[in-house]
């Protein structure tokens, strides 16, 4: 039995599309290891959103090709239509498959151990030719709904590699959502690349969630990431439905009015605001994180320090904070005052410090407070890890709890470090 090993880069797409990638392997007879086991196949799932994740692509490369040197390796993903070329050239790579044709990886790979010489452009493309994942290196599974974008912001790559905004089916969604539940799935990530803009024979997204929450089952369905322009002004009434996770990661970018107009993003900075003020007036406890671009041409400290402003008034409990990294065919690469390093550098980590501030300051405020914890591992000492509805990663002591259940706990404590989390009491076993 041939074995087969994957490394994924990047986004919560890029992740679902593993799975799926995993799911059909594994359908087809291959055994699935982890990636630093030996294996006859190597599946590269890269990212190229920015300088960093090319090299962080680059290096994942080279490392699958000393480990099994003769061993394929297949890269697809975003670096694959990106730099295509490049890659194609690197003789330790065997294969080079775009996201277009990423479906057809499982018949690239059986044609080749058929002794078939077989080019992937051969197949044809897909973006949503994925098989239901019933196999996942992750308690959560997510539904991809849309592809592509059509906003064309001035730093991004993205419309380039991954195509015009194209959504999915109602019909296939549902099905999707329908037989991964049955496969025991507890929580459902619904993805894209911008899923707000998703618009199929007249339905759009808020019509897509309606549809996904009548669906029976004992589910919990999240949402990756959003635009601010994404959804009209009804669109928190969605969470009032107890299927609904209390929590949205809403890119805010920058928080200067003139940067977001350089960086072509379709909203305000009060308009942002008055987003986040709809959610929490109706849930108090609502839980927003974001993502920052710091450095972004002609950025200025005045610019800056506006940013600096509402990453603390916004309150979000995490802030992925992006150095600007230029990228070839962008117009904001062509723009002038391009900002030094060191400033990026300084920028990110005055960011990083508040993110972690506020991080800490909302998990005071939930304790005291119950969550819903869907359990993802439970070490040998009964130690259950999970993360409640609020996307917070919380650990309690159990004597019965498996993986892959859901559990009431009350929380009590903060657990400070690097990576803070809440320690909780099990509300069904307490003495």
């Amino acid at each position: 039995m041939k074995k087969v090993s994957f490394k994924t880069l990047g986004c919560r797409l890029n992740q679902y599309e593993t799975d799926a990638l995993l799911t059909r392997f594994h359908q087809a007879g291959y055994q699935v290891v982890d990636y630093s086991s030996p294996a006859d196949i190597t599946v590269i799932n890269t990212c190229t959103v920015t300088n960093q994740s090319d090299q962080k692509s680059r290096n994942t490369i080279n490392q699958a090709a000393r480990k099994n040197p003769a061993g394929m390796v297949v890269v697809t993903g975003c670096m694959a239509n990106n730099h295509k070329e490049q890659l194609e050239a690197n003789e330790k790579i065997t294969y080079v498959v775009d996201n277009e044709r990423k479906s057809q990886i499982v018949s690239l790979v059986d044609a080749h151990f058929k002794g078939e010489v077989v080019h992937p452009e051969t197949y044809s493309g897909d973006v949503f030719g994925f098989e239901t994942v019933d196999k996942s290196l992750h308690t959560r599974t997510s539904i991809k709904v849309q592809d592509g974008c059509d906003n064309f912001c001035t730093y991004c790559i993205v419309p380039t590699v991954r195509g015009r905004a194209v959504s999915r089916p109602l019909d296939e969604i549902l099905e999707n959502i329908r037989r991964v539940v049955d496969n025991g799935f507890k929580e459902i990530v619904i993805t894209g690349v911008n899923i707000g803009r998703y618009r199929y024979k007249g339905y759009h997204f808020e019509q897509v969630l309606d549809n996904i929450l009548e669906l029976p089952g004992d589910f919990r369905v999240r949402i990756s990431s959003m635009e601010p322009d994404g959804f009209g002004p009804d669109f928190h009434k969605v969470f009032q439905h107890p299927k609904m996770a209390p929590h949205l990661h809403l890119c805010i970018q920058s928080g200067s009015d003139s940067i977001l107009k350089k960086m072509r993003r379709m909203y305000s900075v009060s308009s942002f605001m008055e987003i986040l003020e709809s959610f929490r007036s109706a849930y108090p406890d609502f839980n927003f994180t974001t993502d920052v671009i710091v450095g972004f041409p002609g950025e200025t400290e005045e610019d800056f320090q506006q940013t600096l402003r509402i990453a603390r008034e916004a309150r979000f409990s995490h802030i992925h904070t992006f150095r600007y990294s230029r990228r070839k065919g962008t117009r904001a690469d062509r723009m002038e005052d391009q900002c030094e390093e060191p400033i990026k550098a300084e920028r990110s980590e005055m960011i990083r410090l508040i993110s972690e501030e506020n991080r800490l300051s909302y998990m005071e405020n939930m304790l005291g407070k119950t969550q819903r914890v869907l359990i993802e591992k439970v070490s040998q000492n009964g130690m259950a890890r999970g993360y409640g509805e609020h996307y917070l990663p919380i650990q309690f002591s159990t004597p019965l709890r498996t993986k892959n259940t859901f559990a009431e706990v009350l929380l009590d404590k903060i657990e400070t470090g690097e990576s803070p989390y809440l320690l909780a009491t099990d509300q069904s076993f307490r003495p």
